[in-house]
């Protein structure tokens, strides 16, 4: 049985403003995907940005398959305690060697924990669907991608980006709007594949985003009016009712691959398919010696 641990990217406050708006928290949607795709998995939620969070050593991360990063509106770029304890917590995964994956600001957490940097997005936002994502040439032969069309939509909703990948990692799909929407970094004995739109999100929750977010959505030029908005949510929520309803394709410019949660869910299938690969892989690479050193 695998036993998984899903961290929570967001603080207790934006938890329940989440469960009150979704149901779920970002951490408990990632689960209740997780048992779905995988329901012999055992779950274990944590928070680290709580100021009473259990501290992970790399020795209790060891002993989990794999690690999940969650969505947030976390700023990794902000310098306060809630962001420096999951940088902390995020280089432990990578130093136990433990898998990780992790989807919009478990992305950019990963990055910044590695070396990389994040910022705000020149464009303001990304919101409802990432269109036209593109494999680059490494990312069509990577395991992450595998089965995804040319190009693809997806899921989306974030104001932040990766603005430079750290050392050792490999860019894998990118789309007009942001550059950096798949990756794969290797850092301090740790591999971690992630992306910037959501995988792991139903439909009706990326409806649920957009209404909550409305003004800054307007704000960023995305939509004329606040109605505007609540239309887009309302086809979104539709879609998610009944994928395969024609008019609703057509009139969000989405085809199957966006509409079907299987498919929606390329990624995180992958990661789980090829656990036992980037397993061996990580250790074998640990394992090696340094001949320059010797």
């Amino acid at each position: 049985m695998p036993h998984f641990l899903v961290a929570e990217s967001e603080t207790a406050d934006e938890r329940e403003a989440r469960r009150r708006h979704a149901g779920k928290s970002s951490g408990e949607t990632y689960a209740a995907t997780l048992r779905q795709l995988q329901p012999d998995a055992e779950i274990t939620i944590v928070a680290p940005a709580d100021d009473d969070a259990q501290v992970y050593e790399t020795d209790a991360l060891g002993v989990f398959d794999a690690v999940f990063i969650t969505g947030s509106p976390l700023h990794v770029y902000d310098d306060n305690p809630e962001v420096r304890r999951q940088l902390t917590f995020m280089r432990s995964v990578f130093a136990s060697g433990t898998p990780s994956f992790g989807s919009c600001a478990g992305l950019q957490l990963a990055v910044a924990a590695a070396g990389g940097t994040v910022r705000k997005m020149p464009q303001q936002m990304e919101a409802g669907i990432a269109r036209r994502i593109t494999p680059t040439d490494a990312g069509r032969d990577h395991p992450l991608l595998a089965g995804r069309a040319a190009s693809w939509d997806a899921p989306a909703i974030h104001g932040d980006e990766v603005e430079t990948l750290p050392a050792d990692a490999t860019l894998l799909a990118s789309n007009a709007v942001t550059t950096i929407q798949a990756a794969e970094i290797r850092h301090d004995g740790g591999v971690f594949w992630g992306v910037q739109y959501h995988p792991e999100l139903a439909l009706g929750e990326i409806a649920v985003a957009l209404r909550r977010q409305a003004e800054d959505i307007v704000e960023a030029g995305l939509a004329e009016t606040t109605d505007d908005v609540e239309h887009r949510a309302a086809q979104l929520a539709a879609l998610h009712d009944d994928p395969d309803r024609r008019s609703l394709l057509w009139a969000l410019g989405v085809d199957r691959e966006f509409a079907h949660e299987a498919r929606r869910r390329t990624e995180l299938s992958n990661f789980l398919d090829h656990l036992a690969d980037i397993d061996a892989s990580d250790r074998a690479d640990a394992a090696s010696p340094d001949l320059c050193s010797a």
